[in-house]
């Protein structure tokens, strides 16, 4: 590349990580003010680590994520299936509608229309409606991963399994998912990171008990922004650091 070009990169790449950088280095400030440095400290970790109301928050996106990122990979392949092998059937449009609307709606109208039907309905808010909420808000990505895998398959394999004799489900075990395999945990994490990364639609739908990750930092960053935070967010960073490089390891070694 030329020495432009490898600038412009420098100043991307720069304008990308270095605020995450600060923010890793100001997590070992020993200063209570994170604008001023008053030396090294792993003081902030001590303290995250005995955050109960953090570490509850944190239990909870993980199991509202888990359980939505399931739920959204089911629809979402069963709708991409329907979609993509049954042509046109009389309600096609709808259901194409009622998919992928969730991905161009802001999520405040989401948010509130979903309260308005939890209310409605006199479902109480909390874990529940939570992962119906990030369900139907993920759905629609799950839907678009694997519909792009399924139009990229051989549709012959699955013809020359049912001239042996398989029937439609033995077809779909035995040599659909298996083909969809990457596509369908692709479209898992998607939807499993689209929940855990989630306020707007939380803030609306979450009830007493119920309270996520990003509320609970939010709440805490509105009080003013502490070191703690700083340490909760370079975890956060790290780990997604971690796992990106173990799938690389693991994708290079296959």
């Amino acid at each position: 590349m030329s020495l432009f070009l490898r600038a412009v990169l420098g100043l991307g790449l720069a304008f990308l990580y270095a605020p995450i950088l600060v923010l890793a280095v100001y997590s070992f400030n020993a200063s209570r003010l994170v604008t001023v440095w008053g030396g090294f400290s792993t003081r902030w970790y001590a303290a995250l680590l005995s955050d109960g109301p953090l570490f509850a928050a944190a239990w909870v996106s993980l199991r509202v994520a888990l359980l939505s990122g399931a739920v959204a990979t089911v629809l979402g392949t069963l709708a991409a299936l329907a979609l993509a092998r049954h042509g046109r059937f009389c309600s096609r449009a709808l259901l194409t509608g009622l998919v992928f609307a969730p991905m161009v709606m802001p999520e405040v109208i989401i948010g509130l229309s979903l309260l308005l039907l939890f209310v409605g309905t006199g479902l109480d808010r909390g874990i529940g409606t939570l992962v119906i909420a990030h369900a139907t808000f993920c759905t629609g990505f799950v839907a678009v991963v694997v519909g792009a895998r399924l139009r990229g398959l051989d549709r012959g394999l699955e013809e020359a399994a049912a001239d042996l004799g398989a029937g439609p489900l033995r077809v779909f075990a035995t040599v659909t998912l298996p083909l969809l395999a990457p596509a369908v945990l692709a479209g898992f994490l998607l939807a499993f990171t689209l929940s855990l990364d989630d306020l707007v639609i939380a803030s609306f739908v979450s009830g007493p008990g119920a309270t996520t990750l990003p509320m609970r930092l939010y709440s805490q960053v509105r009080l003013g922004v502490n070191p703690e935070i700083n340490a909760a967010s370079t975890l956060l960073v790290l780990g997604v650091t971690l796992a990106v490089l173990a799938a690389s390891r693991l994708s290079a070694r296959r």
